[in-house]
């Protein structure tokens, strides 16, 4: 697929479906954290998340708080700035990919070239560079990833101490190998974001547990964007085949 303008990307037609599609549902079943934007007032606000992908669950929609899958459970600080532009509106961007490669450094204008020599190099190393950063460097990008996906939907805060609420966090934990990383003082599971400190193992202290507030996310729309530049987008529909109103976008 060619690269799109931004004219033509604005305007794509967009394939429904009852369910994801493969290369997201992949997408988001191997990446490990992604970024989930929020806003309050004009004031956007993006944070990188550990999370959980269940394309289906067990409870009945009609009867519980939980909407029918496929959905994305977080856990987060209920006084963190993310928590309360949920509370405040609940409808959010995902951003998660599976490009594991990075750009070349960059030269840094303000240095000078670094010295010439005649004689060949013996360390392994060409131009200061590792002779496994240069095959790195040279992988071919679709073999290191291949798509990103902008995912639109409506979060929901569970009540706390909810059947619903304990079955998520259970998955939740389950899902990201919090057993491996219980003994880590670092594990930060429950925290939502990856590199922050929260508490410890969550049966040992129910009070600690209860400072955790477990977020759900209701996929209904999103776009794929691919390494050469092509977009495509999706919307989620429900099992009659009807369509909800887009979330960040047009209804």
């Amino acid at each position: 697929m060619p690269p799109l303008t931004w004219e033509t990307s604005a305007n794509t037609q967009p394939e429904l479906s009852d369910s994801l599609p493969d290369s997201v549902a992949s997408c988001l079943q191997n990446a490990r954290y992604l970024h989930l934007a929020t806003c309050v007032d004009l004031k956007p606000h993006v944070s990188l998340m550990n999370y959980t992908y269940l394309p289906s669950h067990p409870f009945n929609s009609s009867t519980t708080a939980l909407p029918h899958g496929p959905i994305i459970i977080m856990t987060t600080n209920p006084s963190s700035r993310k928590t309360l532009n949920l509370l405040s509106n609940p409808n959010v961007s995902l951003l998660v990919h599976d490009w594991v490669s990075s750009r070349p450094p960059a030269p840094n204008p303000r240095s000078s070239p670094p010295p010439q020599s005649d004689r060949p190099s013996t360390s392994g190393r060409e131009g200061g560079r590792s002779s496994l950063a240069t095959l790195l460097m040279g992988m071919n990008t679709s073999e290191m990833g291949s798509i990103s996906a902008t995912i639109n939907g409506t979060a929901q805060v569970l009540q706390r101490g909810s059947e619903v609420e304990r079955w998520c966090k259970k998955q939740h934990l389950a899902y990201n190998g919090f057993e491996e990383s219980a003994n880590k003082p670092d594990a930060a599971v429950l925290s939502g974001s990856p590199n922050t400190p929260f508490h410890t193992r969550p049966e040992e202290d129910e009070d600690k547990d209860d400072d955790v507030r477990v977020v759900v996310v209701k996929i209904k729309d999103g776009r794929i964007a691919d390494f050469q530049g092509g977009v495509r987008d999706f919307i989620l529909t429900s099992s009659d085949g009807s369509t909800e109103g887009l979330v960040n976008g047009t209804s």
